[in-house]
């Protein structure tokens, strides 16, 4: 799987197929790029997965970026926790508009 880090993506417009913005509890969100150079995560400078605490955040530091496809991901762990079966599917996957807000 490639890294692709932060600063490099901030200097550099690039052509991302897709980008998949995975939700997690507490407003945080990892992004993972699809390109023609391969797939990989978002790292930041220390090395490490780059954590956005918001959607705007996404859409502002990939705004100069040409993005095919955007979705967001989310997989919830309720049904599990309150006792309910598995989930044939587990995670839910929607188009996620790179637009900015007027």
């Amino acid at each position: 799987m490639h890294k692709f880090y932060i600063k490099s993506i901030a200097k550099t417009p690039m052509h991302i197929t897709k980008l998949e913005v995975q939700s997690f509890e507490m407003n945080v969100y990892l992004v993972k790029l699809y390109t023609s150079d391969g797939e990989g995560f978002v790292f930041d400078d220390k090395d490490r997965p780059m954590r956005f605490h918001n959607s705007q955040q996404v859409r502002d530091t990939f705004e100069h970026c040409e993005v095919d496809q955007a979705v967001m991901v989310h997989d919830s762990p309720y049904d599990e926790m309150i006792g309910n079966p598995n989930k044939a599917e587990p995670s839910m996957s929607m188009p996620f508009s790179m637009q900015q807000p007027y």
